[in-house]
């Protein structure tokens, strides 16, 4: 078991010192009427929605735009024609260093710590679309990284800023339904395919795609275009890029990492949780290579204080909870397809996705029940918040969804896919950063990168 844990990772160890530019760093000190310099690597996708919001607070400069795919970055490039243009982050963030602030990240999961840990050492503070990192060892060393850098962090799960989940956290805390026991979370997705293997063959790469950038950190493998025989909206479906790779277990995390870093926060938050003392799953479609159809899986967590120990069960691919007893079949519970459920000793409450519109269930409870008075306050917006405490206005620092809270969040999200991809329950010692009781899950809590990224590991 030693053996297994130093041929992998230990956590909590010191940092190494990441050279000479990591030295140099400085953050920049930016008074209230100046404006953030922010540069973006990713423009397309949900980049182009990043961007805009990061813009339209109307205290930024968007002064670079980097990606490696300029077909899906078009309409971002276009909107923001002053803005240098890369496909290198690396390339970027050395020629503008001392021009850019902060850093908004908006890729693929498997580069998300290569690009995120790169700016902190640079002293740029960095914003990062959830989940925060594709494995649950780069989770930790970002939550690390920015303890040591100081730089303002914030994950991009939007639902934490938002008011739904605030007024989950005050009905639960002031024991709306008492002690809660169990939380029921799921979701509709995947909606792209998961449960497959690698396809044969090569294709060509597109002329605007950089597919070795694309790569980056992962190890090398051919490109492949369309799915043979799969559309959307007449468009063929391409089985990586821009947007199936969510289902390769070597660039995304599956159902669990896309919704689970909104889905789970609302009972995250709301129960104080930090690692589960257990981790079980069951699957459907599972592969190698590919994350499966459909799971389930279940996480138990101690006592917190005065709230009792809990369990918190996860459904993708179409699995569902039980519908609770005495409720309306007719009645809809949060959204329907995506929502939660807690279960307490006094009654249930639900919410949707990013923790909106919470009610009691059934909802005629709702009739005569006095919300408690607000107590926590309230967030000017996700972008907002982001860009005002990068320039030094940031009153409520724990309710930002900054790397402090977002990384042990992403490492408690992506145990359950080490519990899917083993097969196995899983015990975690957080301490250690390890799996106790099976040996053979520790490789996966880290990936290997590939010739010529091992320095951004």
């Amino acid at each position: 078991m030693n053996k297994i844990s130093r041929r992998t990772f230990v956590f909590g160890t010191v940092l190494v010192a990441a050279g000479a530019r990591a030295a140099r760093a400085q953050t920049r000190k930016i008074s209230p009427n100046e404006k953030l310099n922010v540069a973006s690597v990713g423009a397309g996708g949900q980049a182009e929605e990043d961007v805009a919001g990061i813009f339209d607070t109307g205290q930024t400069n968007i002064v670079a735009l980097c990606d490696v795919d300029w077909k899906s970055a078009a309409a971002t490039f276009q909107k923001f024609p002053n803005a240098e243009k890369f496909k290198d982050f690396r390339k970027m963030l050395e020629k503008l260093d001392k021009d850019i602030d902060a850093v908004s990240v908006t890729i693929p999961d498997h580069m998300h710590f290569a690009v995120a840990k790169t700016a902190m050492e640079m002293g740029k503070h960095v914003r990062v679309q959830k989940p925060l990192t594709r494995t649950v060892y780069e989770a930790r060393r970002l939550t690390e990284l920015a303890g040591k850098h100081k730089v303002v962090t914030q994950m991009g799960n939007q639902g934490h800023s938002e008011q739904g989940v605030r007024r989950l956290c005050e009905w639960i805390w002031s024991g709306a339904i008492g002690n809660v026991r169990e939380v029921h979370m799921w979701t509709d997705r995947p909606i792209w395919p998961q449960g497959g293997t690698r396809p044969e063959g090569e294709d060509p790469i597109p002329d605007t795609l950089d597919w070795d950038l694309w790569l980056g950190v992962a190890p090398k493998r051919p490109y492949k275009g369309a799915i043979p025989g799969l559309k959307e909206d007449g468009e063929d479906v391409p089985y990586y890029c821009p947007f199936t790779w969510r289902g390769w277990w070597d660039f995304g995390c599956g159902a669990l990492g896309d919704m689970a870093c909104h889905i789970m926060d609302p009972a995250y938050t709301a129960l104080k949780l930090k690692y589960p003392k257990s981790i079980e799953a069951t699957s459907e479609g599972l592969t190698s290579e590919m994350a499966p159809k459909a799971s389930i899986v279940t996480y138990e967590f101690e006592a917190r204080g005065d709230m009792p120990p809990v369990k918190l069960i996860w459904y993708d691919g179409g699995k569902l909870p039980p519908r609770p007893e005495g409720v309306d079949p007719k009645e809809k519970i949060a959204e329907g397809d995506n929502g939660s459920l807690f279960i307490g000793d006094k009654g249930m409450m639900a919410c949707g996705t990013y923790g909106g519109s919470p009610s009691l269930v059934p909802a005629a409870r709702m009739k005569d029940f006095k919300r408690p008075e607000r107590t926590i306050p309230k967030s000017p917006g996700v972008y907002k918040e982001w860009v005002e405490a990068c320039k030094g206005n940031d009153p409520h620092p724990e309710w930002r969804s900054r790397f402090e809270y977002a990384g042990p969040f992403t490492e408690m999200v992506l145990l359950g896919n080490l519990a899917i991809r083993c097969g196995k329950k899983v015990i975690y010692d957080p301490v250690k950063g390890e799996v106790t009781n099976v040996p053979e899950a520790n490789p996966l809590l880290k990936s290997e990168y590939r010739e010529g990224w091992t320095q951004y590991a």
